[in-house]
Formats: C-alpha cells, structure tokens, sequence
C-alpha cells in the first residue's frame, strides 16, 4: 500500500477510536455550517428586515474586531485553569443565545451590540476544541497526530461548503430569521457530540499551575500570526469583487462563476490529508512559504487573465493555500507557544476577523482608484510580503524545531 493511504489509514482509525476525536468532528462540523449558512446572509437580514443601508450593512463587519480580544481572555483563562471543557460549553451557549438574539432583533443597532459583545467570545469555542484536542493527542503520542488535526479541520472546512447552500435554501423556503434561528441551534448543537467526554484531572492540575506566557515569549506566534492575517486578508477582497467581476465586466453566466468560486474548497479538502504527509518530510513553515507563494500567484491569476480558465487556476492556486494553512496553522500555531496552546490557538484562530478588516479596507480604497481586477494586486502584494516574512522564519534556527 502506498505512504499516503498507509498515513491517512492511521489517522482515520485514531479518529473513530476515540470519542474526543470523533466529538470534535462532528463538533466543528456543526460549527462550521452554522456560521457560514449565516455569514452570507447577514448583509441581506440588516438591509431587508431592519432598514440598513447598504454601507451600514457593510460596517456589521466590523464588529468581528472585537473576536481576538475575547479569544485572547478566554484562551489565557483556559491555560491558567485547565477549565477548558467548561469554557467551551460556555462559548457555545453565548454563540446560541447571541445568534437567538440577532434573530429576534427589532431595533438595527441590536445585532451590532450583540455581535460585537456576545458572538465575539462564541467564536473561542473552536479554539478551545484545538486545545482540548492539543492535550489529548499530547496525552497519546501517535506518528499519526497530525493527520487526526487534519481530519477534524477538514471537518470545520466542510461545514463551511454546505453551510451556505443550506442557508441560502434554508432563508428562501422559510425566512431569514429562521436561518438564523437554525444558525443559533448548530452552535448550541455542536456540544452534544463532546457530551460524554470529561478533562482528565491530571491535565486540569498541569495546567492550572502554568503562568501566563510573557510578550517575549509570544512574539514568534504573533509574528506566525501576522504574517497570516497577510495571506488571509485576499480572502475577503476575493469574496467581495471577484462575482462582481465575473457577473459584471465578464458576464460570466451564473453556473460558471459558481462552478468558479465552489472549486476552491474541494481543492482544499482534497490535498489537506496529502499536506500532512508531505509536512513529516518537509517542514512545516516551508510548506507555508509555498502556500503563500500559491495565494500570490492565485491573485496575480484574478488581476491578470480575465478568462475563465484563469480563474480557475486562481481558485485552484486558492485551494492549495487553504489546504496548508487549514492543516497546519493551528498546529504550528500551538508548537509555537506550547506552554499556552489555548491562548495560541485564540489568538491564530480569532486573527481572521483582523485579516479581514485589513482586506476589505485597503481593497476599498484601491477599487476606486484602480478598479476591477487590478484590485487583486492589493491582496497579491500582501501575500508576497508573506512569503517574505515566513521564509524568514522558516530560516531561523530558534523556531526549526517547533515547526518541523
């Protein structure tokens, strides 16, 4: 049998035989569709059931800045007690009851207030989980770790490809509030898989004796996460003009502009279990190079060809991004600051709301200037200053044998 089946084999079964594996994903799975049913959505529920204006739809964004801040206080609570199971449960109840309370808003600022307030420390849940799973997998050594990461994140990756078909069915057959409603029940929902598994007490007593970790010792991890707020942030900009470009200036018909932006996560899916065996040859942090060079290239594709053919290698370029980082982000993410994987995994994962703001505002302002594609260069010179950046710490002897 060849390597990779002999490899993927190995970390299956380690999923299936254990009930925190196997909780963990159906839990992000869960997670995944509810959030993404709801985050195409949310624009049209503001504009269409509260009165928004187009603009104040569009600064609803903005209330995700308040995310790292949350992760960060839950992720540092977490390490200094050990209460990680507890924690979770407690950000999926305030995902539930945010979600519930956009739902039944009556008034426009209401789903600001609670989003920014309420579903910021929601979305700690999922890295709570990659800690959890952390402390598990450190518990059982295994050659096939890394591959169990991997399956219970193309899990959270694959909720993100139904979710927005579900939800776009979902608010057509009922109403958005009721989407809404449904989003709210996935987040409370993802606890029933974890519901028969219990913190060790020999872990919760390790950690609950951990200091916090000093700012020296996190500048590799905040660098780590800077670098992929920069690979990150095309992802918005792509989201916003990309259909704008094919469904305006390229008349793309709509089958082959959705055949064109639904490529990208089944590449993703597709070569993550690849990833993993690749990086027990190749070190990680090299393999990020090569993921950001790929986010540099995709974007080039976008600004460039003004084919379909091109766009499609855009997105398939995309795919190979998201495929590394997805497998191996939160993993290098957590060698990079051991001693706190919980608040390493807050802060990798909760970046994404930055990455974000950084996107769609520097892409704003240059669409106006430069227009459609050469929007695209805006997130290609990101990504370049990242494939700068990781090269660097790839090279660095202090960070080798974390990430290899």
């Amino acid at each position: 049998m060849p390597p990779t089946a002999v490899a993927r084999t190995s970390a299956l079964r380690l999923t299936l035989a254990s009930p925190l594996y196997r909780g963990a994903t159906v839990a992000l799975f869960l997670s995944g569709l509810g959030f993404s049913a709801a985050a195409p959505q949310i624009a049209s529920f503001l504009v269409n059931n509260l009165g928004a204006s187009l603009t104040q739809a569009g600064l609803f964004y903005l209330t995700n800045l308040t995310a790292p801040v949350a992760g960060y206080l839950v992720g540092a609570r977490s390490d200094r007690t050990g209460a990680r199971l507890g924690l979770l449960r407690a950000c999926a109840v305030a995902g539930f009851a945010g979600w519930v309370g956009i739902a039944f808003s009556i008034h426009l600022w209401m789903p600001y207030v609670i989003s920014a307030v309420v579903l910021g420390f929601a979305g700690a849940a999922t890295s709570q989980l990659f800690a959890l799973l952390h402390d598990e997998l450190k518990a059982h050594p295994d050659p096939g770790n890394d591959g169990v990461v991997a399956i219970v994140r193309m899990a959270l990756t694959g909720g993100w490809v139904v979710g927005p078909v579900a939800g776009s069915f979902l608010a057509a057959q009922t109403s958005l509030r009721a989407m809404l409603v449904a989003t709210a029940v996935c987040t409370l929902v993802q606890l029933v898989p974890l519901a028969g598994f219990r913190t060790p007490p020999a872990a919760i007593t390790k950690e609950s004796v951990a200091q916090g970790p000093g700012l020296r010792a996190m500048l590799p991890l905040l660098a780590f996460t800077a670098l992929y707020v920069l690979v990150y942030a095309g992802e918005p900009v792509k989201y916003a003009y990309l259909p704008l470009y094919m469904n305006g200036e390229r008349g793309f018909p709509s089958g082959l502009s959705g055949a064109i932006i639904g490529i990208q996560p089944l590449v993703e899916l597709a070569i993550m279990p690849v990833v993993v065996v690749v990086a027990r040859r190749v070190a990680m942090m090299k393999l990020m190079v090569v993921g950001a060079a790929f986010g540099v290239a995709a974007n080039i594709c976008f600004a460039t060809t003004g084919t379909a053919a091109g766009l499609f290698a855009g997105q398939i370029l995309m795919g190979g991004v998201w495929g590394i980082f997805a497998a191996l982000g939160i993993i290098v993410a957590q060698r990079l600051l051991p001693t706190a994987v919980a608040t390493a995994s807050a802060i990798f994962l909760s970046s994404t709301a930055l990455a974000s703001a950084l996107g769609g505002a520097a892409a704003g302002i240059a669409a106006d200037s430069i227009g459609l594609p050469l929007v695209f260069v805006v997130p290609a010179a990101f990504g370049l200053l990242a494939v700068i950046g990781l090269s660097v710490m790839a090279r660095s002897p202090a960070h080798r044998g974390s990430i290899s």
